[in-house]
């Protein structure tokens, strides 16, 4: 297509070529405009729509496709540019890249054969003028010079680089690197890359032209056409991997990307940072002039593609271009990725099997030309390819189900910026197959649903980029540090402050903890500008403090002091254990008032709290009808903060006489054989508070915790010493520690058995305790017990029935027998001499054999005897009243009481004896002694000492 004026307009960067061609193409009825990048064909397409209207404007890319009815403007890549729509204009930007090895053959392609019916415009560098006139007859050039001046300004270390200067660099690696330099050094920057979505592109570029970051970190993709308001552009390196090797950038590259320093009429600078080389002085000189070497050759593939078969197909890829297409000027291209997915689909014998017609032929090198977004291998790419093929070969398309999982898999936002990435890549393979008619079964669905996907995953990558890359407290900071303004800070419900609207810091209670800075400079304006907003918030909150109730309360284990779930003091010693002072948490900057209103509450606070919980002792301490040994008894109790071991006030103990002890037993004070205490103390609530009490009156670095409440022991650990145990309310016995009102139950059970001739445990001692056998056999060690330990046989519960039943039969049989004798006047004869029970003795080994009394089945018994340590050589004896040990530790009894006899009158517990405790106390158990089991009466007699 021929017809038209044709018009090459040649220049540098900023000289507005392509403002010139969105103005030629709307004076135009209908017009189409092929970019190099998507991202600036979303750009162009933006600008458009603003200024006729989404109706008429359509934007067309590999993985995007906006057509609406009326189109009359088209947007596109240059790969995707329609043809032969006969439109009234056309345009190529960027028509240099004809010379790019992996894409030149395109633009060579639109270079040669695509017009416009009435104008056509060729975009680029001044370096395609030679190429052009040779190619194109009757074109015509047009030459528009920079609107501002470029110059070479050396080299500069980041941390001195310049506001609204760009960084760049040719790799992801390096290009994150950069940006994490300039994160800590200058708050943040911007990142532009041309994998990114044009969402991400955007979102990207907006914080830097809006000021929210005065630096741009970008690879070569900023040299397209992209306008930004950069003063200076820096490059980190100067050589780039072209696909195949390393190489050094050309002049005219460097040009390209340099040339986006210097908006319109802003003179521009252009160097290198980091481990760049300076640049030699003529390739400085060929940049600053916009003078470079033209393009010789352009790349080239053949456009006439036979499809009768596939290596037909390949043939014709492989062709080279003759000499009326202009074989001078034209190089074939480097083999592009869609004809190598031919070549390795074309040796899959499966693949071509399926291809029988030119029309299959076409199927696949349409299927070939899905671009490797992903870029994993070759052969994971051609796999993908040939399912994709299978699909569409069948004439059914893309299965929904199939691509739905595809896209499922893909549709998450979680993760880091490389995971994102990647995960961008992937849906880009759907997008451009969604975008593909008669491919899927609803296409406007998987439009849009892989676009929202895209979307998503868009704006999950620019808030990754700038979570990593954009402190923007910071940025703001340094911004109106050297601007010299007066910072705005807030502070909300929560306590957080926020200075300029950035996170500042946190109120916790009444001290501000300000969040990391980058620097002291910005540390110092920060506090400066967080008190001056928090001078209001110290004293409201003060004052809400103050009329706060108890229940928003509490203290820590470790002394500290609570309001809800902030630190607002701790508790210091005081002039008495029961009376501890505060020390409250409060900045200086709050002042003095602020700090004497918290300080004051929170002594109100403690006391109630001493009062409430140690409300019998207290009470106790203050009895003034307490005189005498009693009244310095309740001292005593009051500084053990109500729990004092017995051995320790024995002596004291004993001269108190019953009155004493009955005005002390008034305040709740119990006598126990182990401890004198206080119940109502032995709850948590008092004994969390006994130990903070204690460990502050001591001057412990560290204090202990209290034990769970509802625990009847706990473990005895070395690292613990016994006065820790008191304050607990346990004493320690063995491997363990028993409650002390639990230990006195224990003690209540002891006294009623024989301590001398030796006892078993019953099972109401180990519910008490809560121990199985072996573990309270351990306890009783620890309370001066010696515990031998046996086996016997198992009497099994059936054989005790048995007995039962065969004892009772026989005495049923005796008794009819004596009473058949009584009437006949034979007198009463003793049951045992009766033939009868004779016989019935004889045959009890048969229904209760001995082997079922001494069965295989053998079950573990402790004799507990009372062994304690001799004092001096007076021999050991059992204590005789409340206070001592059983077993002889040393008590007393007032009013002369006799020594106890191991048994109870009854009147003292309901009920006289535990129960089984009554065959302990009138005969220990025998453990040799035989059982006859010939005799029945004998066997039942054992098994009910066993139950």
């Amino acid at each position: 297509m021929q017809g038209g004026r044709i018009t090459a307009v040649l220049g540098p960067t900023n000289t507005g070529k392509t403002h010139y061609a969105i103005e030629r193409m709307l004076a135009h009825r209908t017009g189409v405009i092929g970019l190099p990048l998507r991202l600036l064909a979303r750009e162009v397409y933006d600008r458009i729509v603003a200024q006729r209207g989404p109706s008429v404007v359509a934007l067309v890319t590999g993985e995007e496709r906006i057509v609406p009815e009326r189109t009359q403007y088209w947007v596109c890549t240059v790969e995707a540019m329609p043809t032969g729509i006969g439109a009234d204009f056309l345009a190529i930007d960027e028509i240099q890249l004809c010379g790019d090895p992996e894409r030149g053959h395109v633009f060579t392609d639109r270079l040669l054969h695509a017009r416009g019916l009435h104008e056509t415009l060729f975009l680029g560098s001044e370096t395609m003028r030679g190429a052009i006139a040779a190619l194109v007859p009757k074109v015509q050039f047009t030459k528009r010079e920079r609107f501002s001046e470029l110059t070479y300004s050396g080299s500069k270390k980041i941390s001195r680089m310049k506001p609204r200067s760009a960084i760049v660099g040719f790799s992801v690696e390096n290009t994150y690197a950069i940006a994490e330099l300039i994160r800590r050094q200058k708050g943040g920057c911007a990142v532009v890359m041309g994998a990114l979505s044009p969402r991400t592109r955007n979102a990207q570029v907006a914080m830097y032209q809006n000021g929210d970051v005065d630096y741009l970190v970008a690879t070569d993709a900023i040299g397209m056409g992209l306008n930004l308001d950069i003063d200076h552009v820096a490059f980190s390196a100067t050589s780039k991997f072209d696909g195949r090797r390393m190489r050094p950038l050309f002049p005219h590259e460097l040009a390209q990307i340099a040339g986006r320093a210097g908006r319109h009429t802003t003179d521009g600078t252009f160097g290198v940072t980091g481990e760049a080389r300076p640049l030699q002085p003529e390739v400085i000189e060929a940049v600053e002039n916009h003078r470079f070497a033209p393009l010789q050759r352009l790349q080239w593939r053949n456009a006439r593609l036979e499809f009768g078969t596939v290596d037909r197909l390949i043939q014709s890829l492989d062709a080279r271009p003759a000499e009326r297409d202009g074989g001078e000027w034209l190089t074939k291209g480097r083999e592009a990725d869609d004809a190598r997915a031919l070549k390795v689909l074309a040796e899959d014998p499966a693949i071509r099997d399926r291809v029988t017609s030119p029309k299959d032929v076409q199927l696949l090198w349409d299927v070939c030309r899905i671009p490797d977004f992903r870029s994993i291998s070759e052969a994971e790419h051609a796999t993908l390819l040939a399912r994709i093929f299978e699909f569409l070969q069948s004439g059914k398309g893309v299965p929904s189900d199939w691509l739905a999982r595809q896209i499922e898999r893909i549709d998450r936002t979680g993760g880091d910026i490389d995971t994102l990435s990647r995960r961008l890549a992937f849906i880009r393979t759907w997008t451009y197959v969604a975008q593909r008619k008669g491919w899927v079964d609803d296409e406007s669905h998987w439009r849009e649903a892989t676009r929202a996907v895209e979307d998503r995953l868009s704006d999950a990558l620019h808030g990754a980029l700038t979570q990593r890359f954009v402190d923007r407290r910071t940025s703001v900071l340094m911004r109106r540090l050297k601007q010299k303004e007066t910072l705005v800070a807030e502070v909300n419900d929560k306590g957080e402050v926020t200075v300029e609207g950035e996170f500042a810091g946190r109120l916790e209670g009444f001290r501000f903890k300000q969040d990391e800075t980058g620097s002291p400079d910005e540390a110092k304006m920060l506090a400066r500008a967080a008190y001056e907003a928090l001078a209001p918030e110290f004293n409201l909150r003060a004052d809400r403090f103050y009329n706060a109730p108890d229940t928003e309360m509490d203290f820590t284990e470790q002394g500290g002091l609570m309001w809800g779930d902030t630190a607002v003091g701790k508790l210091v010693k005081g002039p008495d254990v029961l009376k501890p002072t505060v020390q409250a948490f409060v900045d200086d900057e709050a002042g003095a008032d602020v700090a004497e209103k918290v300080t004051r509450r929170l002594q109100h606070f403690i006391d109630r709290k001493v009062a409430a919980l140690f409300e019998p002792l207290l009470a106790m301490s203050r009895d003034e009808e307490l005189t005498g040994l009693a009244r310095g008894f309740a001292f005593r109790m009051v500084e053990s903060l109500g729990i004092i071991p017995r051995e320790q006030v024995a002596a004291e103990v004993k001269d108190l006489d019953q009155d004493a002890r009955g005005s002390l037993r008034k305040h709740g004070v119990r006598f126990g054989q182990y401890t004198i205490f206080m119940p109502a103390l032995l709850k948590p609530a008092p004994t969390r508070l006994r130990l903070v009490l204690a460990s502050l009156w001591s001057g412990a670095d560290e204090f202990p915790e209290s034990p769970p409440p509802g625990l009847v022991t706990i473990p005895n650990i070395d690292a613990f010493d016994a006065e820790t145990y008191r304050l607990s309310g346990y004493r320690p016995s063995g491997a363990r520690a028993i409650r002390i009102d639990m230990l006195e139950r224990l003690a209540d059970l002891l006294r009623t058995q024989d301590s001398r001739g030796g006892f078993e445990a019953n099972p109401d001692m180990l519910s008490i305790t809560g121990m199985t056998l072996d573990q309270f056999a351990d306890l009783m060690g620890g309370l001066g017990y010696k515990a031998e330990k046996g086996e016997r046989a198992k009497v099994k519960a059936a054989d005790l029935e048995k007995a039962e039943e065969q004892a009772g039969a026989e005495a049923l049989k005796t008794e009819q027998a004596d009473e058949a004798k009584a009437e006949a006047g034979g007198g009463e004869q003793p049951a045992e001499t009766h033939p009868e029970a004779e016989a019935a003795a004889e045959a009890g080994g048969d229904m209760v054999a001995a082997d079922d009394v001494a069965s295989d089945e053998v079950e573990v018994f402790y004799t507990f005897t009372w062994a304690p340590r001799p004092r001096g050589n007076r021999p050991p004896r059992r204590d005789q009243g409340q206070g001592g040990k059983p077993g002889g530790e040393r008590g007393e009894r007032k009013g002369g009481g006799k020594p106890h006899d191991g048994k109870r009158d009854g009147k003292g517990k309901k009920g006289g004896k535990p129960q089984g405790a009554r065959n302990f106390e009138a005969r220990p158990p025998k453990k040799d002694k035989p059982v006859d089991p010939d005799n029945p009466f004998a066997v039942l007699a054992a098994l009910k000492d066993k139950k």
